[in-house]
């Protein structure tokens, strides 16, 4: 009997037998854009085919070239390239699960200028207007569809995900937003659904029965113009009825303005959205977007919500996550922290993706999982992001680690940011505890290792994670009682008034912006989807409703010194959405600024050469860090060459993820 018996019950979808309920979902990597993607694909894939997951889905591969998301991305539309997939297929089949390739046509997302759309409207997240297609082009591109089906069949692929959600091109003819074609793809619902459905059939009279086909369709689209419930579920029975075995459900548009997958949103926050298709139809439904633990996965299964989960992100972040959960080693889950910093904003950057908690991710085949040539007797000098991941990676490797820590617990900046509402660094802290215990690495909390101890006891390697401290900006008045710095506010040793300036408006301004002005109550689902304006019944265009304003619980003012625009640190991926939510909570930003003094009045400035003050309870600074690292200059004076990581070595902006990728690379050199 399993620890979570919904979860790992097999299940028949169409001709497929699906070992449990728990499939890695469709995320792009760009593996496919490097040199040596197959190989490191494979490996990727199989370790998370070991590490549990019945049903794998790739990343998006286009039909054709337009289709593709850009000029190098992926298209799966001649037999030569069906060797480079076999690669994967067969990597994934001897690991023990199934594969899926994703087919999806960008449509006017893509970023090349052979794009083409429903409509010749263009996106506004993207400058590029794209080419409307012809009648007869669009049933050229069904059948791009069905023969894409054909060759994922011939590369070794159990069956095919049709991606017909988030705003792409099957999403762009179903909805009024991007479709104003007068033809028979046009005009009614019935004629605006008539290409996802003749995509399915053309797919299904391709392949045959003993292809699994999976539809991803918008459980909701929230944009303007998009499906409205009652549309969403025409659909969802008309696939069935068209031949998909198994539906997806995808939430919102690329284009939405409402964040469907960052750490602001609640986990399972779309669940009535996926439970209304579910009701619908016969087929098994599958659950997505912010599950994150088995726990959550098995209640969303019991309380009949999906007949499945998929888990995209917590697979960058736990290969094994199925398998811990099966072996009730669930504590021992590397947890995804929705915070989208290695995974969608490196793709934003045209780079390789990965994972803030696990660097390894994607990067398999550099950093394989194995003893190093030889032992050595290690010291890592600070448990925070850096040195936790250098400790436990040294110690996988076969290195004696003994793990130095001056404050009574671990976590260092770790214990700062998982206070920021939504941020779930408390899942990462309980990891490391649990690897901890489960090593050998020797944690010597309350202790402040000097030059003299570390130098004394012999050490092959000294790493200096020893992190950052607030940075005191020179301004007359700095030590007034007014003066607060981020660390004392995010730890609640200091509780600022209901009036507060912040200094400084990077990433660390912003997280105290939304730690101080979070309104009482919200936090939970039906806050969440109020405040920003979705409809939990799915009424009205894309689900959409007049967002509820939010009353902030302060009075607050941020500032920086730079005209630029303030949030530029922010993700690509999350920082509108934060830099909205303090925009609704009537947080201004003044930029441009010159601090004058701080004294009893509040913070004096000087504003487009204007004084001002601010008659604030009081000045919160964020105003950036130093590296703390004067060990290593002592253990120089004694011969030994310590290395630098994380905030030790370069502290322009407390970084978890480079602290993270830093303490791994180094525990792989020693």
């Amino acid at each position: 009997m399993h620890n979570y018996p919904h979860l790992f019950q097999p299940l028949q979808a169409g001709p497929a037998r699906l070992r449990n309920r728990i499939v890695m979902g469709s995320m792009h990597t760009r593996l496919e854009t490097v040199p040596d993607g197959s190989a490191r694909a494979a490996a990727f894939y199989a370790e998370r085919a070991r590490g549990g997951a019945a049903l794998i889905i790739t990343g998006g591969y286009s039909p054709d070239a337009a289709g593709r998301l850009e000029a190098d991305a992926g298209a799966l539309d001649h037999t030569d390239k069906l060797a480079e997939h076999r690669i994967v297929t067969d990597a994934v089949h001897e690991a023990g699960a199934l594969i899926c390739l994703q087919v999806l046509h960008a449509g006017r997302y893509a970023r090349h200028d052979d794009l083409v759309g429903a409509s010749d409207i263009p996106s506004p997240i993207n400058r590029r207007k794209p080419h409307a297609l012809t009648t007869a082009e669009v049933a050229q591109t069904v059948e791009r569809y069905a023969e894409c089906a054909a060759l994922a069949r011939a590369a070794g692929y159990d069956g095919v995900e049709i991606m017909g959600s988030e705003g792409y091109l099957i999403s762009q003819f179903t909805a009024l937003r991007t479709n104003n074609r007068s033809d028979q793809y046009g005009g009614s619902l019935e004629n605006r659904l008539r290409f996802p459905l003749d995509v399915v059939r053309a797919t299904r009279a391709r392949v045959g029965p003993g292809c699994l086909i999976l539809f991803r369709m918008s459980a909701l689209d929230l944009v303007e113009g998009g499906a409205n419930a009652e549309e969403t579920l025409q659909l969802a029975r008309a696939l069935e009825a068209a031949g998909v075995d198994l539906l997806d459900t995808g939430i919102g548009w690329h284009e939405a303005r409402v964040p469907t997958i960052g750490y602001m949103v609640p986990r399972a926050a779309w669940r009535d959205a996926t439970a209304r298709i579910k009701s619908a139809v016969s087929i098994p439904v599958m659950a997505t977007n912010r599950i994150n633990t088995p726990e959550l996965a098995e209640t969303l299964l019991q309380e009949g919500v999906a007949d499945l989960v998929s888990l995209a992100r917590p697979f960058l972040a736990d290969a094994a996550f199925a398998l811990k959960a099966e072996q009730g080693r669930a504590d021992e889950i590397n947890t995804c922290i929705a915070c989208n910093q290695a995974c969608l904003d490196f793709l934003f950057r045209d780079q390789v993706a990965s994972c803030l908690v696990n660097p390894r991710a994607c990067q398999e085949t550099r950093y394989p999982v194995e003893k190093a040539a030889r032992a050595k007797r290690v010291a890592v000098v600070g448990a925070g992001a850096a040195g936790l991941s250098c400790a436990i990676t040294a110690f996988e490797r076969g290195h004696a680690v003994t793990l130095y820590e001056a404050q009574d617990d671990i976590g260092g900046q770790l214990n700062l940011a998982k206070e920021v509402p939504g941020k779930e660094f408390t899942e990462t802290l309980r990891y490391f505890r649990t690897r901890l215990a489960g090593s050998s690495v020797q944690l010597k909390l309350g202790h402040r290792a000097s030059a003299e101890e570390l130098a004394s006891c012999g050490y092959d390697a000294v790493v200096i994670a020893c992190g950052v401290a607030p940075r005191l900006p020179d301004i007359p008045g700095i030590d007034h009682p007014k003066v607060l710095r981020y660390d004392e506010v995010l730890s609640g040793a200091k509780v600022p008034g209901k009036r507060v300036a912040i200094i400084g408006a990077g990433g660390i301004g912003f997280d105290v912006a939304e730690y101080l002005s979070e309104p009482a109550g919200s936090g939970n689902t039906a806050e969440f989807l109020a405040s920003w304006g979705v409809d939990a019944q799915g009424r009205g265009e894309g689900g959409l409703a007049a967002p509820r304003p939010e009353t902030p619980s302060r009075s607050i003012v941020m500032l920086q010194r730079k005209s630029t625009p303030p949030g530029k640190t922010l993700g690509a991926t999350t920082g509108w959405a934060i830099r909205m939510e303090l925009a609704r909570r009537g947080i201004p930003v003044l930029t441009g600024v010159s601090y004058q003094r701080i004294d009893d009045a509040g913070l004096h400035i000087l504003r487009e050469g204007k004084p001002e003050l601010l008659a604030v309870d009081h000045v919160v600074l964020c105003a950036g860090q130093d590296p703390v690292n004067a060990l290593r200059a002592e253990l120089a004076s004694r011969g030994i060459d310590a290395t630098l990581i994380g905030g030790a070595e370069r502290a322009e902006e407390i970084d978890a993820l480079r602290a993270m990728e830093g303490g791994m690379k180094v525990a792989y050199s020693l």
